[in-house]
């Protein structure tokens, strides 16, 4: 008899095939001293070489097999592993405090990994985490004499099932040979998650108990459309996901077709659908999946790698890239957005109690001009190599942004007397992500060539509920009327100055929300690259003009359910 498991859909597709659990030896560290420091430096130092011969091995077999961004991956892994001041802190830890390599390498992790544990809201810093907690499975696994599991073993088409699956899990992956992918944890911004969409593998995610429940061979159905897994199919079964695998392929060849055309609606609006994006590796997965531009940059990855901030020029020529990659259509970079819970090596920031309403983003720009001004110059002195726009984040009064403008045409004025080339007509926005801000968007639309509304942190702080807290995370609702009613007075009040606007939170890809930004006169769309094409179809599938009763009911409804209720309804296109 089947067994059905539920989880999140991380990863469009299905896959029908036999599971392969990649489950790995128990690594556990108890409270361990030693009296022989020197052998534990050594035993330490051993470790260490061994582990980065491995990585370095997988960081070649991952660009050779998978090309650069499966080896990418990896990076983060080797900059830690090459880190002095991490090899340095955990032997003062065996010196001082007498601990084993095992005891004071697991310190040294929970250490760093408290500092990250709640930048559940930035993709670098997020990965950092997962790079750290893989090094140092593997300098544990050296040190215990245990090995690890190895994809490179799988010889035959199969489901991968862990607990959770690593970064140098996903570089040793067989394009050939990986069907899909089922884990216990994980959520949908996870790396591997990230990794699933770029190899377009279909994966849920988060299901608890799959490594309990599937047995190594078991036929598995993995839906990552719906966020299923069934195990021990039936015959039925099986010919029902095979039929919906068949349909899924044709929808993702039409979508395919979108690539080169345009995003318009029935009744000929035009809509811009573009991408977050957060490396150079994410540019080009945004060309390849029909991004029209870039709607977000994030800019922090530049600082998050060094324990240094990056020179003017390193950031010049980075922003570079990014516009000459994008072949003239716009790209919109958000200046730093760093701060409260989310720390920098190179960042000395005080703690506090609440880090999501403290000191962060513009804040720390404008009250930290050495860290923004840069910045700010190596943007201008990129300009010329496409089209950029400039977006400060976090903007919560118009002092704030005129200061930060300022600061800005203070820096183009020294570099046009440097001699320096800057282009003309570089638009300047901000992210709305503050409801104070939304209320008085009409204030700031005569002064802001745009805006970016960040749904995540709007939501979040508009309903006073932290989106990483699992407690209060049924709080966060993006189809609730009172964020509809916010996001369409920014809109209307945007559009009454002749401004655009764009979203780049997650709600922008949520097809449940489409037809009605559609109607409120959104102008961009900004998401995840994986979203795109689906989002594209959508788009030119609707009429704005027939969505306006639904606009109207749905904001003067009285909750998520009841608009979500309405779309079902209504709208039948978003249910394909």
């Amino acid at each position: 008899m089947s067994a059905l498991l539920n989880g999140l859909a991380a990863s469009n597709g299905i896959a029908i095939a036999p599971a392969y659990l990649l489950v790995g030896p128990d690594l556990s560290v108890n409270q361990q001293y030693s009296v022989n420091e020197n052998h534990e430096v050594k035993r330490l130092h051993d470790s260490f070489a061994l582990t980065l011969n491995e990585v370095q091995a997988i960081h070649q077999h991952a660009h050779a097999t998978l090309g650069k961004r499966a080896a990418a991956v990896v990076d983060d892994q080797l900059a830690i592993l090459k880190d002095r001041s991490l090899h340095a802190e955990i032997i003062e830890k065996i010196n001082q405090e007498h601990l084993t390599a095992e005891w004071a390498i697991k310190k040294t992790a929970d250490d760093r990994l408290k500092v990250l544990e709640k930048m559940n809201d930035n993709d670098y810093l997020s990965s950092r985490a997962t790079a750290i907690k893989d090094v140092t499975k593997r300098i544990l696994s050296h040190l215990m004499g245990v090995k690890l599991p190895d994809p490179t073993q799988l010889d035959h088409r199969a489901i991968f099932v862990a607990q959770n699956i690593t970064p140098t899990d996903t570089a040793q992956f067989d394009r050939r040979f990986v069907a899909g992918l089922v884990t216990d944890e994980g959520g949908r911004t996870s790396h591997f998650t990230i990794m699933s969409k770029t190899l377009a593998l279909p994966a849920v995610v988060g299901t608890q108990n799959a490594t309990e429940v599937i047995n190594d061979g078991d036929l598995l159905i993995v839906d990552g459309i719906h966020g299923k897994v069934i195990v021990r199919p039936s015959t039925e079964e099986v010919d029902h996901y095979q039929r919906l695998a068949a349909q899924f392929t044709r929808e993702q060849q039409e979508w395919g077709a979108l690539k080169d055309e345009q995003t318009v609606s029935t009744d000929g609006r035009h809509f811009k659908v573009v991408a977050n994006v957060g490396t150079l590796a994410d540019v080009v997965d945004a060309r390849q999946n029909g991004a029209e531009g870039i709607g977000l940059v994030r800019s922090e990855f530049l600082y998050a790698r060094d324990d240094h901030f990056p020179s003017e020029n390193k950031q010049t020529k980075a922003y570079k890239q990014f516009l000459t990659e994008m072949s003239g259509q716009r790209v919109v970079v958000r200046t730093l957005d760093i701060g409260g819970d989310k720390e920098l090596g190179s960042l000395n920031l005080p703690q506090e109690n609440n880090p999501f309403l403290g000191f962060r983003a513009i804040r720390i720009g404008l009250a930290r001009p050495e860290i923004l001004r840069p910045q700010l110059r190596a943007l201008l002195r990129s300009s010329v190599y496409g089209q950029l726009a400039i977006m400060f984040p976090m903007i919560a009064t118009i002092e704030e942004f005129r200061q930060a403008r300022q600061i800005l045409d203070e820096e183009r004025q020294r570099l046009i007397d440097e001699g320096v080339s800057v282009a003309d007509g570089i638009e300047v926005g901000m992210m709305l992500e503050i409801p104070s801000s939304a209320v008085m968007a009409d204030v700031f639309a005569r002064e802001v060539d745009f805006f970016s509304i960040g749904s995540n942190d709007l939501i979040q702080y508009l309903f006073a509920a932290d989106r990483g807290n699992s407690q209060v995370a049924y709080l966060y609702q993006e189809l609730h009327p009172a964020v509809l009613r916010l996001v369409k007075q920014v809109i209307d009040a945007a559009h009454a100055e002749g401004k655009w606007v764009s979203m780049c939170g997650e709600m922008a890809g949520n097809p449940l929300a489409t037809p009605l930004l559609m109607a409120m006169g959104l102008d961009e769309f900004s998401m995840n690259s994986s979203n795109i094409l689906h989002i594209r179809s959508l788009i030119n599938q609707l009429n704005t003009r027939q969505l306006q009763p639904l606009v109207h009911k749905a904001i003067n409804a009285a909750t998520a359910s009841e608009v979500e209720q309405m779309i079902r309804q209504e709208v039948p296109q978003v249910l394909k």
